[in-house]
């Protein structure tokens, strides 16, 4: 596929992205970064609300076949995406507060859960 010519999936994706991006900037979080990729894993989207930072993984599917968007964040994303927050945090001299998010859209239904991942 030539370079810029994305994927009906990477669009659907891409979407996905935009939407859980428009409502949490709608709740008052703002964007520090989108699409961080490091050799561990990446981030989909990195926020900050008030002095913390907010590392969102976006999950969209269909339908709650298969037990749904959320239900997809296999041990092993959740370790990539740990990962990640690591090596994006190593970047900066402060270490601010921070959570995972799951912004999971199934069916079209946006639910935003809210530190959904513990480490």
């Amino acid at each position: 596929m030539p370079a810029g010519r994305l994927s009906d999936k990477q669009r659907l994706g891409r979407a996905g992205e935009d939407a859980a991006l428009a409502h949490l900037l709608a709740h008052g979080l703002t964007l520090v970064e989108r699409n961080f990729r490091c050799k561990g894993g990446e981030i989909d989207l990195i926020m900050r609300e008030r002095g913390g930072l907010v590392f969102v993984e976006v999950r969209q599917r269909g339908g709650a076949s298969h037990g749904g968007a959320a239900a997809s964040i296999t041990p092993a994303k959740r370790r990539r995406l740990v990962v990640a927050a690591q090596v994006y945090l190593l970047r900066l001299a402060t270490l601010p507060p921070c959570r995972f998010d799951v912004v999971a859209i199934d069916a079209g239904a946006l639910s935003w859960l809210v530190n959904a991942i513990e480490v």
